[in-house]
C-alpha cells in the first residue's frame, strides 16, 4: 500500500510548463466557411432534396433532349397509328409496355393487327402524334411558363415591396393600397380578362400568372425590408453618407436573398399548376400546342379506355410539384437560421 502512495506522488517535472507557439495557438482548426458554402453543407444534410434537386434536373434535361431521342415529331399525324398503347423495345419481352391494348373487349396486339413496325414509347393519341415527344414538348412549355412567371414576379415583387419598405411614410400607404386593391380581385377573374383581351397563348398566360403573383414576394420583401432598415449597419452606413439605392443593393438585398430563393422556389410548383389548370379549363393553351395541362386534359376524356395518356403527364407533373416543394424545403432550412439546429 505504501509503495503504490509512493509511485503517485507528483515529481517537478510534472509541473514544467507547456509552451506553445503563437500563430499554432491562433490557427484555426475548421477553415472559415462563407453564408451560401454552410448553406449547401446544410443543404447536403437533407437527402429528400438532394435526390430532388437530381430528379429535377433529370426532367429538365428530358424536356431539352427527350423530343430528340426516338425520331418522331410531337406535332406529326398519321391516322393509322392512332391510339396505339406504349411500346418500349427491350422491356416488351417482359410482358409490360408490349403493344397490348383493348378492343371489343379483347386484349389484342394492336401493332401487330395494324400492321405498325414502329416503336411509340408511350403511345400515341387519337390523331397517331408521339406522346413521349409530345410529353416532353409539353414539359418543356410548362417549365418556360413557370420558370419566366416566377422571374417576373421575383423581379416586380422585390422592387416594390423594397421601394415601399424602405420608403415608408406616404409612399409605403398608397403602395400598399394598390396591393390591397389587387388582393380583393380573384385571381381567375383576371386571368379571363386576360384571355379576352390578348389570344390564348404562352403570352397571355405569363401576363395572367404575374399580374397578381408578385404581391406574395412583395409583402415578404416589405417586412423584410422593415425588418432590417433600422438596425445599425443600416443606420451607420447611412451616418457615412450611402445613398438610398447603395444601401438598398449592398446592405438589405443581401441580407433578404435566402428569403427571397425560398420564396421564388414555392412560386414555381404553383406556377405550373396554375398553368395546367387553365389549360385543363380550356382557356390556357389550345391545341395543337402541347403543355402538361392540355395533355392531361387529352388523357382525361380517353381515360376510361386508354389510361396511358393520362398516366405519364400526370406522373410528370406530381413528380415536379413534389420536387420544387422538397427543394424549397431543404433551402428553407438551410438558409433560415432559425431553422437551424
Amino acid at each position: 500500500m505504501r509503495n503504490e502512495i509512493e509511485q503517485e506522488k507528483l515529481t517537478p517535472q510534472d509541473f514544467e510548463r507547456i509552451t506553445i507557439d503563437a500563430d499554432q495557438a491562433e490557427r484555426i482548426e475548421k477553415p472559415s466557411l462563407s453564408f451560401w458554402q454552410d448553406a449547401w453543407l446544410g443543404l447536403r444534410k437533407n437527402k429528400a432534396a438532394i435526390v430532388s434537386m437530381v430528379i429535377l434536373l433529370l426532367v429538365i434535361l428530358m424536356a431539352l433532349i427527350g423530343p430528340l431521342l426516338n425520331g418522331h415529331a410531337g406535332d406529326a399525324q398519321n391516322l393509322r397509328h392512332a391510339n396505339l398503347p406504349p411500346k418500349i423495345p427491350g422491356i416488351e419481352a417482359t410482358g409490360l409496355f408490349d403493344g397490348d391494348g383493348k378492343l371489343a373487349g379483347k386484349t389484342v396486339n394492336l401493332y401487330e393487327m395494324k400492321k405498325v413496325d414502329e416503336y411509340y414509347w408511350f403511345g400515341t393519341d387519337g390523331l397517331g402524334r408521339d406522346l413521349f415527344t409530345r410529353l416532353w414538348e409539353g414539359t418543356r412549355v410548362s417549365l418556360f411558363i413557370a420558370f419566366v412567371a416566377a422571374a417576373i414576379d421575383m423581379v416586380i415583387g422585390v422592387a416594390y415591396g423594397g421601394i415601399s419598405g424602405y420608403f415608408g411614410g406616404r409612399t409605403d400607404d398608397i403602395m400598399q393600397r394598390v396591393v390591397e386593391i389587387l388582393i380583393g380581385i380573384p385571381t381567375l377573374i383576371v386571368v379571363i380578362l386576360m384571355i379576352m383581351i390578348m389570344d390564348p397563348g404562352i403570352a397571355a398566360i405569363i401576363v395572367a400568372i404575374t399580374i397578381t403573383g408578385w404581391i406574395g414576394m412583395s409583402r415578404i420583401v416589405r417586412a423584410q425590408t422593415l425588418k432590417y432598415k433600422s438596425q445599425e449597419f443600416v443606420l451607420a452606413s447611412r451616418t457615412l453618407g450611402a445613398k438610398d439605392g447603395k444601401i438598398i443593393t449592398k446592405h438589405l438585398l443581401p441580407n433578404m436573398l435566402g428569403i427571397i430563393i425560398i420564396n421564388t422556389m414555392f412560386t414555381i410548383p404553383n406556377a405550373i399548376f396554375f398553368e395546367a389548370f387553365l389549360s385543363f379549363i380550356g382557356i390556357g393553351l389550345q391545341p395543337p400546342a402541347a403543355s402538361l395541362g392540355t395533355l392531361i386534359n387529352d388523357g382525361y376524356k380517353v381515360m376510361e379506355n386508354q389510361p396511358y395518356v393520362l398516366l405519364f403527364p400526370a406522373i410528370v407533373i406530381s413528380v415536379l410539384m413534389i420536387a420544387f416543394n422538397l427543394i424549397g424545403d431543404g433551402l428553407r432550412d438551410a438558409l433560415d437560421p432559425k431553422m437551424k439546429d
